[in-house]
């Protein structure tokens, strides 16, 4: 991997510091070069490939937005055994995230909002140049992305119920069906499907750029700055990032207060969260096995009614 780096990224100093935490699909290892600390993410598997390249586009919007601090992406290669992919970044000192959950809830609503702030801006202006940003006017994203290991597709959308039905949770259903089947996940669902739309009466939704795994093992902080990574963004509703925020805590009362205060909570919330949290569920069935499936039923149980 070294002399890969090397050629690769045109190094003449590459020195190892040492093993670093990068998830539990990837291993993740952290360099000295002549452009100072690298985190390099490594996966030989098949779909790794599309993994590494939906979290470089990923981090790349996010960065472009500047409004939520992410590891700067620097590049984006095929794995040198021939499948796979390798993830480069800038290397951050990060701890724990405890003193920036405030500022963390703020960033997050400013990522959010930024796609609308575009809209605002081309209203005023009568010409653009074309490497300015322009507002998103669809639910999707330009490449496929990965929460986990698992591809999602993006296709550009006009409809959000449409595009997280099809996009997001029917897949999911599918895959658990192909791989052990469930009687009780198909009559739920034949329920469900139906009812998404009610979900969604009476509240306008403007495409945001979400994070899209931001769970509390995807955050840290800075001596500066709050810090998420490992994103599976695409343009979607901005609840859509606190369905996994919610799954397994982690995140203060001054993360959801400085979050809400500048996007407040729209009507129809709670039910929405748990139409979110059914995704995640469904996504870790699919990852870990039948552990989820309890949960997941659960939570569709509760939608149906």
């Amino acid at each position: 991997m070294e002399d890969f780096l090397k050629r690769s990224l045109n190094l003449e100093k590459l020195q190892y510091l040492g093993v670093c935490s990068g998830g539990c699909i990837s291993d993740s290892k952290v360099y000295n070069t002549d452009f100072g600390k690298l985190f390099v993410k490594q996966n030989s598997e098949k779909e790794a490939w599309q993994m590494m390249k939906g979290e470089f586009e990923s981090l790349s919007a996010i960065s472009d937005t500047k409004t939520l601090r992410v590891p700067q992406p620097k590049h984006v290669l095929p794995h040198p055994s021939g499948q796979g992919g390798v993830l480069v970044v800038e290397y951050l000192e990060m701890r724990y995230l405890s003193k920036y959950q405030a500022r963390l809830g703020e960033d997050l609503a400013k990522l959010h909002l930024h796609n609308q702030t575009l809209l605002s801006k081309d209203s005023k202006i009568e010409s653009r140049e074309d490497s300015e940003p322009k507002y998103v006017e669809k639910f999707g994203f330009h490449t496929a992305t990965c929460c986990g290991i698992i591809p999602q597709e993006n296709d550009w959308c006009s409809d959000w119920v449409e595009f997280y039905t099809r996009q997001r949770l029917k897949p999911q259903i599918d895959l658990v069906m192909k791989k052990e089947g469930n009687r009780q996940l198909m009559e739920l669902w034949s329920h469900l499907e139906r009812r998404i739309p009610h979900f969604f009466d009476g509240i306008t939704i403007q495409p945001s750029l979400l994070h899209g795994d931001l769970w509390s093992g995807n955050v840290s902080e800075t001596d500066a700055d709050p810090v998420a990574y490992d994103p599976a963004s695409f343009y979607g509703h901005s609840e859509y990032d606190f369905g996994i925020a919610g799954m397994f805590g982690g995140f203060s009362k001054e993360f959801y207060n400085s979050y809400h205060r500048l996007i407040p909570k729209s009507p129809g919330f709670d039910e929405r969260h748990q139409l979110y949290l059914l995704f995640h569920n469904l996504n870790h069935w699919n990852h870990f096995g039948s552990t989820y499936s309890s949960g997941t039923l659960s939570i569709m149980r509760k939608l149906v009614k």
